[in-house]
Parts: structure tokens; C-alpha cells; sequence
């Protein structure tokens, strides 16, 4: 009889999407479409979580060799099912009175299914049906105000950008699949578009005419999912888009479907394209160093607070692929303890913009504008507001005792240990020392944003958010203060899910 646990929460949280729209109409309420939503998304998490408490670290159940739920898929699972709680509650209120709320509310659960998949894809196909499945419903998702020309604007970049990048990444699947195909001595099973069966015949491939093939589907995919995370020199389109698109969706771009970007780069290039890595490290550190500057840099000059954040997005995005190559080192307890880094940033990230994204959506909601000038006096109009905001962007500085402080440590300390494992990682420490610099210089903007808050003069009337936004915003600052306080459970979870991955 087939084990039906790994597919469950896929299952559901399909399943509750389908029938948004049906919730809609029948019950002729956005707040009850709101509330199925939600409850599809925990008891989704409900199942989750029953594998934590039931399986020790370092199990696995599988589904037919397509998907596999472990303590890494887990735990991807359970940060995507918490960006879409979030930002499902916060959307009751910001998208109330709009006309197909209940496609607005399936549209969330289908993307952040498709997040789960790809957290839990054992093949490329299965990968790449999870990404274009949250990339088609984040299409319209940004398009879901149709009457605005910024919006509209937006979706249509995103989705041309979109389209383009899935066709490139779609190419250099192609290639790996005729690369393995020619090495059927080496391939367990009848799908050779495991990552495992990638990584045996990539081995099995070099050194012979097949090599250029693979160095090239290398390229393709890093410029395919390159597009989907906005690393540089592909990150054109993201101020553009988090700025046109509704402010919640910004945030679950922001905070869930560009990690599940980086997650698919992960599986491809430490699984399956890790007899490559010499090929590839030095690049991917070249363009995580890029990326983290070239977004610090443009993020300092932005006056539109949507776009500061956007660029500051892609400089997160930087720091975060510093745990690719670190991943790739010989030796397995730095690979491991690195790429936790990673995961952690990732998860601390999710909550620290997330919130940020979320405070913009609130306030526009009450008529504060989303410039950084809109917000002089922000913390006589709205202290508690104010002081959140503060607390998120500190924390995206990496400001000591917040979250994104210990996510920074643990993920640059990492670079720092494979630099002292020997000499060929040398270059290893500029990662951290570049990681370092630009966290400085973030906290430039960041504190421009603060100054205006707490030290400039602006309008004295009180605003108030809605109450679901609010509580919106304090599940991410409680998950900021709460992680920095009390990292050491997280680290611990993202060892176990690095050793998952890793399969060590």
C-alpha cells in the first residue's frame, strides 16, 4: 500500500485552493474565504509538522521517487506555509471590497504549493512543474489589481521575464537529459533526471566529449534560475515588479517564491552538478559578491520605499548563494555547518522583509504613502508601527541580538571555516569579508529609513492599521525578536535539514 505522507500536505493545500473560488461564491464573504485559506495552510502544517514529531533526523519517506518529505523539504515546507499565513491574514483587509478575492486566495495556495514542491522535488521535471506553477499564479497575483497601470505594467515584465528565464532553464535541462542518457551503465532506476543519476553521469562525463555540453547546460541553468532568485546581472526586473505589484504579494515574492529560487539552484548545482564544482564555485562567488553590492549600492539612492527594499531583496540574495560553494568543500561538517548558514538566513529573511513589505501594505492602507519621506514623524503617528519597522530593518542589517545578526554569523562564520581548511579555499574569505562590508553599507539606507521615523518632523494626526494587518506584522516581529533571542533550536533545525540535503 503507497505512503501517502509524503504528498499529503501537497494534497490539501491544493485541494483548499481548488475550492477557494467555490468558498467565494457560496458563502459570498471574503472573510470566509480568508479563513478556509488559512485553514488549509495549517492543517497542510499540521501534517508537516506530525512528520517532525514522528521521524527522527536524518528519515525520509518518498512518494514514488518524485517527491520526498525530509527534514529539509520539512522544514522549506513549514517557512513557506508560514509566508502564506501571514500574508493571507494580512490580506483580509488589504484586498477587501476588491472583486475575485476568492481567485486572489486560491492563487496564494496554488503558489506556495508549487514552493512545496520544488522544496521536495527528487527530479528536474518535478522541480521545474513546481516552479512554473508558482510562477504562473504570482503572474496573477501582481496583475490582480487590473485597474492600475503600475500593476498591469508590472505583471507584464514579470511575466515576459518570467517566460524567458523558464525557457532558458528549460534548455539546460534538456541538455543535462542528453547528457545522462548517455551513460545508462551509471543510472539507478527508470528516471534519469534524478538528481542523483545527474550527478552520476556528470561524473561519468568528464573528461570526455560530453563535458562542454554539461559546462554549458551549467550556464543555462545558472542564467534560468538566475532570472527567478534577481541575481545580477538578472535583476532588472525586480524594483519594478515588487513596487507594481499589491504590497502583500511583494511580500510572498519577496519572502517565499525567491527562496524557492535559491532552493532549486541548490539541489541542481550541489546534487546534481557537484562533480562541476570547480567549474562553477568561483562563478557563483563572483555573482553573490555582485549581487550583494550592486544591491546595497542602488538600494542607497532609491526614495520610493517598495524599491529601496526590492534592491535590498536582491543584496539578500547575495549573501545567501555565499553558502553555494561553501556547500561544495571537502570536508562534511563545513559543508554542512555552511549551508545551514544559508537555510538560516533564509528562514530569518522570510520574516525580517516579509514584515517590512507588510508595515509598507498596512500604512498605505490608512493613507501613508510608500516614499521614504512619507514616513517623518512615523513614530508620534504610529509608535507601535514604527518601532517594528525599526526592528525589521536593523535586524535586515544584521544589528545585534535580532535575527538576521545570528543568520549573518552563522552563514559568513561558515565562509570563514572553509577558508582555514586549506589553501585552494582561499578565496573563500573575501566572501565573508564582502558579506560584511555590504551589511554596512545596508545599514545606511536602513537608518535613513529610521531617522525619518524617529527624528524628523512630519504630520501629528494618529493612524491606526487594520487589526489583521497588525497581526500580520507581529508574527514577524515576534519571529525576529523571538529567533534572535533563542537561535540556537533554529541553527540546530537547519544542521538537521543541511545533513538531509547533503545525505550525510
Amino acid at each position: 500500500m503507497a505512503d501517502y505522507t509524503a504528498i499529503l500536505p501537497l494534497i490539501v493545500l491544493a485541494a483548499f485552493g481548488l475550492l477557494a473560488p467555490a468558498v467565494r461564491i457560496l458563502g459570498k464573504s471574503d472573510k470566509a474565504t480568508a479563513i478556509w485559506a488559512l485553514a488549509g495552510v495549517l492543517i497542510s502544517g499540521f501534517f508537516v509538522a506530525d512528520f517532525f514529531l514522528s521521524y527522527p533526523p536524518g528519515s525520509s519517506v518518498g512518494f514514488e521517487g518524485v517527491v520526498e518529505l525530509n527534514y529539509f523539504s520539512a522544514l522549506f515546507m513549514l517557512l513557506f506555509l508560514s509566508v502564506a499565513a501571514y500574508v493571507i491574514i494580512a490580506s483580509l483587509r488589504y484586498v477587501d471590497k476588491e472583486r475575485h478575492t476568492g481567485e486572489y486566495y486560491a492563487l496564494i495556495l496554488l503558489a506556495t504549493t508549487g514552493m512545496m514542491i520544488v522544496a521536495s522535488a527528487l527530479d528536474l521535471i518535478t522541480l521545474f512543474v513546481g516552479i512554473e506553477l508558482t510562477s504562473l499564479s504570482s503572474y496573477a497575483l501582481v496583475a490582480f489589481r487590473k485597474t492600475s497601470k503600475r500593476g498591469s505594467e508590472a505583471a507584464t515584465k514579470y511575466f515576459i521575464i518570467g517566460a524567458l528565464s523558464s525557457a532558458i532553464a528549460l534548455f539546460g535541462i534538456s541538455l543535462l537529459y542528453g547528457v545522462t542518457v548517455q551513460f545508462p551503465e551509471v543510472l539507478v532506476g527508470s528516471n534519469p533526471l534524478t538528481f542523483e543519476n545527474i550527478g552520476a553521469a556528470v561524473s561519468a562525463a568528464m573528461g570526455t566529449p560530453a563535458e562542454p555540453i554539461v559546462f554549458l547546460a551549467a550556464v543555462m541553468l545558472i542564467a534560468g534560475f538566475g532570472f527567478k532568485i534577481a541575481l545580477v546581472p538578472f535583476h532588472m526586473w525586480a524594483p519594478d515588479v515588487y513596487e507594481g505589484a499589491p504590497t502583500t504579494i511583494t511580500a510572498m515574492l519577496a519572502a517565499g517564491s525567491k527562496k524557492m529560487g535559491i532552493i532549486a539552484l541548490f539541489k541542481v548545482f550541489l546534487i546534481g552538478l557537484i562533480a562541476l564544482k570547480t567549474d562553477w564555485e568561483l562563478l557563483i562567488a563572483v555573482l553573490a559578491i555582485l549581487t550583494m553590492t550592486v544591491g546595497n549600492i542602488i538600494a542607497v539612492s532609491q526614495t520610493s520605499l517598495k524599491r529601496m527594499l526590492a534592491y535590498s531583496s536582491i543584496a539578500q540574495a547575495g549573501y545567501i548563494l555565499i553558502a553555494l560553494p561553501i556547500a561544495a568543500v571537502s570536508d562534511p561538517a563545513v559543508a554542512a555547518y555552511g549551508l545551514a548558514g544559508g537555510f538560516f538566513h533564509m528562514i530569518t529573511h522570510a520574516f525580517m522583509k516579509g514584515g517590512a513589505f507588510l508595515i509598507v501594505a498596512g500604512l498605505s492602507k490608512v493613507a501613508v504613502g510608500e516614499n521614504v519621506a512619507d514616513y517623518k514623524g512615523l513614530a508620534r503617528r504610529a509608535p507601535w508601527i514604527a518601532f517594528a519597522m525599526l526592528i525589521m530593518l536593523f535586524s535586515l542589517a544584521g544589528i545585534p541580538p535580532l535575527a538576521g545578526f545570528w543568520s549573518k554569523y552563522v552563514l559568513f562564520s561558515g565562509a570563514i571555516d572553509a577558508w582555514q581548511l586549506n589553501d585552494q579555499n582561499n578565496w573563500m574569505f573575501w566572501l565573508a569579508i564582502a558579506g560584511i562590508l555590504n551589511s554596512a553599507l545596508s545599514l545606511y539606507y536602513y537608518a535613513r529609513v529610521v531617522k525619518n521615523m524617529y527624528v524628523e518632523k512630519g504630520p501629528q494626526d494618529r493612524v491606526r492599521v487594520p487589526t489583521a494587518m497588525a497581526v500580520a506584522i507581529g508574527i514577524c516581529f515576534v519571529a525576529v525578536i523571538g529567533i534572535g533571542l533563542y537561535p540556537q533550536p533554529f541553527i540546530q533545525a537547519c544542521i538537521d535539514a543541511a545533513h538531509a540535503f547533503l545525505g550525510i
